[in-house]
């Protein structure tokens, strides 16, 4: 499992084209989304679809509770579940936000979310989700339980009522 990071700011990335070739997207930048739009809806989404990697290289989507903070998004889960047992081998996943019509999805990587992260997230998760999490407080704040924090690679934002001029690529590495 990768190890800890401290959080860190996302600078603004540029915004291209993602690369479909037959789908008939224009080559020019006119149109495209700016980043905000993109984490708006980090923000906003209440259910997200995350996909990870099974050992046999199968993928594995679940829908789970999220936030985005500090350009990363987190999530918890337990330390026995599918989701953490796939990212220990492999820690590359997908994350997507609840509405289709309006999508963002998210390729990145997961790291272990240090203690400062931890205590960030638990007030906000409580606000976002009005979800006690008194019970397992204890165990994320002493590493017992993962919570990881995906570090973004690429993002893409399709808007589907201006898709063929608002299709979106951000590119973080």
């Amino acid at each position: 499992m990768p190890r800890k990071k401290a959080s860190r700011k996302l600078t603004v990335p540029k915004a291209s084209r993602p690369y479909a070739p037959g789908y008939g997207l224009p080559k020019s930048t006119k149109g495209l989304l700016p980043w905000s739009w993109a984490e708006q809806r980090l923000k906003k989404s209440h259910n997200y679809w995350i996909t990870t990697v099974k050992p046999d290289g199968s993928p594995h989507t679940m829908v789970v509770w999220g936030l985005w903070q500090d350009g990363r998004w987190l999530f918890s889960t337990g330390s026995k579940s599918r989701k953490a047992r796939n990212l220990a081998r492999n820690p590359k996943c997908v994350v997507c936000t609840e509405d289709a019509h309006e999508a963002v999805i998210v390729e990145g990587t997961v790291e272990i979310a240090d203690v400062d992260a931890r205590r960030k997230l638990l007030p906000a998760y409580e606000r976002k989700y009005k979800w006690d999490m008194s019970s397992m407080k204890d165990d994320m704040l002493s590493m017992k339980e993962p919570v990881y924090a995906v570090r973004l690679r690429t993002v893409f934002g399709l808007w589907e009522k201006k898709f063929m001029g608002s299709a979106t690529r951000w590119k973080f590495e």
